[in-house]
């Protein structure tokens, strides 16, 4: 796949700005107590929390191995950081669908279809406008979480942000976090203690152009190392992708392709 070609972030008009949710009084107070709970709980190990640049675009890319990374990275930053949520935590209906909804924008969450075609387009938009907008996102490279607590190989869709925005990349190393809740488990254990990793922010302008796949490709190397180098996973050397639904994903998985 291809990275499309957009235009430039400081190309969104104040009205696109005006779309992207501030974080309200549920996210500051949410942080608070859920950083106590979980520092009672797990007394997580939390290094290089200085390393993130207090303002400006940055982008926090990280490995993924839980559900609670979403909760944690954000959670014990030192600024407010943006992420995109499914869109069907925004759509319920009856009280239920109205906390939810109130509950992710308040804490700064923008609704995204997941998907290709103009799904991913929509998604990139809302990223960009967020980083136009001088605010911090946190990304998984890898594209979802890993079942089998390898690192896999980076999409380039956080190097293409980058790239396009001059925005610095924070990589982020989670460790511990799919023991503390593996995947498909309802709530979280009680024993094992994580470790959050931010470390210092990389400039990926060197590598050239966001419109040159070379770039993309050699700039998501190096978050990935980054990102290694932080959570001391065993590396996967592939792609980490669903199961194929129908002989053309097979196709397209097997064929040399871009992934972003």
């Amino acid at each position: 796949m291809t990275v499309p070609q957009t235009p430039a972030p400081d190309a969104a008009s104040p009205d696109e700005h005006d779309e992207i949710a501030e974080v309200g009084l549920i996210y500051f107070v949410g942080r608070y107590l859920g950083g106590l709970l979980v520092r009672l709980v797990y007394r997580p190990r939390i290094e290089g929390r200085s390393h993130m640049p207090r303002t400006g675009p940055v982008i926090l890319a990280s490995n993924h191995l839980s559900f609670i990374d979403s909760l944690l990275i954000p959670m014990f930053a030192p600024r407010p950081v943006y992420f995109l949520a499914k869109s069907s935590y925004f759509e319920g209906k009856g009280l239920r669908g109205w906390i939810s909804r109130q509950f992710f924008t308040a804490i700064g969450a923008t609704p995204v279809r997941r998907g290709a075609g103009q799904a991913a387009l929509d998604a990139l938009d809302q990223q960009r406008r967020i980083l136009a907008s001088g605010r911090a996102i946190a990304l998984y490279p890898e594209g979802t979480r890993s079942l089998d607590g390898r690192l896999y190989k980076g999409r380039t869709g956080a190097a293409f942000l980058a790239l396009e925005s001059g925005a610095k990349v924070v990589p982020v190393g989670l460790i511990g976090t799919n023991e503390a809740m593996p995947v498909g488990a309802r709530f979280p254990r009680r024993h094992p203690r994580m470790t959050i990793r931010y470390g210092e922010p990389i400039d990926l302008s060197r590598h050239g152009p966001a419109s040159s796949g070379r770039a993309r490709r050699l700039a998501t190397d190096e978050i990935m190392a980054a990102i290694h180098a932080l959570s001391g996973q065993v590396l996967a050397n592939a792609f980490n992708e669903a199961p194929a639904q129908n002989p053309v994903e097979r196709l397209r998985q097997v064929l040399p392709h871009e992934r972003r």
